[in-house]
């Protein structure tokens, strides 16, 4: 087993999501990109959510707080998909869903 050894610790300084990927430029002038079903929230979340994020840890994660999701950039450097359970995943989704449901109910 190979150990990842950095020089300097990867900055993201933008993030991109498409249909298909997740995109991050880093400060060094690296992109990195992954597929977004290798992240099942992002691949659930609406445009809106997957646009809306936040540089976490000084630029060396990227959190989204619709999604509650967080993602190292060293996770993605080292092609790590999504760690969470399925059963952590499907009780994340049922709850969406329940949310959803009571808004479309109250008219929100």
């Amino acid at each position: 087993m190979t150990t990842l050894v950095l020089e300097q610790e990867p900055e993201v300084v933008q993030v991109e999501t498409t249909n298909t990927h997740l995109v991050a430029h880093l400060a060094d002038g690296r992109m990195i990109s992954v597929p977004l079903g290798w992240y099942p929230r992002l691949a659930h979340g609406t445009p809106d959510e997957r646009a809306d994020y936040e540089r976490s840890g000084g630029g060396y994660g990227i959190h989204r707080p619709a999604l509650d999701e967080d993602i190292s950039v060293e996770n993605l450097l080292e092609g790590r998909r999504s760690q969470e359970s399925e059963k952590s995943f499907k009780r994340w989704l049922a709850a969406r869903e329940a949310s959803k449901s009571r808004q479309s109910r109250s008219g929100a």
